[in-house]
């Protein structure tokens, strides 16, 4: 999976934006100000961070060399995926969808209804 690849699929996600507040190096994608993945744009191999139910994020770890606690996160709570293909991209792309779900699972009831209604 490619940066560009990574970033057309989390920015599909309802209520997505995306922003570089960690400066320019650094992409940030969030729903509802709240982060659900981040990547460097200078990683080689490309990795990205995403947020993760805490007994899933051990068992991704066991299974894949490529997923290791979250760099520069909780690491109870996030993990970083390599993209470079030891992880598979369905794989990938489930973790993505997990992490987007857990942080819309934790907003407010006022901003899941505002999300369900772009959605429709």
């Amino acid at each position: 999976m490619t940066i560009e690849s990574l970033r057309a699929y989390c920015m599909a996600k309802t209520g997505t934006t995306e922003r570089t507040p960690f400066g320019e190096g650094v992409l940030v994608f969030d729903v509802a100000g709240k982060i659900f993945a981040l990547t460097s744009l200078e990683d080689i191999p490309a990795r990205v961070n995403l947020k993760c139910d805490p007994e899933r994020a051990v068992e991704l770890r066991d299974r894949y060399e490529g997923v290791t606690p979250g760099y520069h996160m909780n690491k109870k709570h996030w993990n970083t995926v390599l993209l470079d293909g030891g992880v598979p991209q369905r794989e990938v792309l489930a973790l993505i969808d997990h992490s987007y779900n857990l942080i819309v699972a934790s907003l407010p009831k006022k901003k899941r209804e505002e999300l369900e209604e772009l959605r429709r």
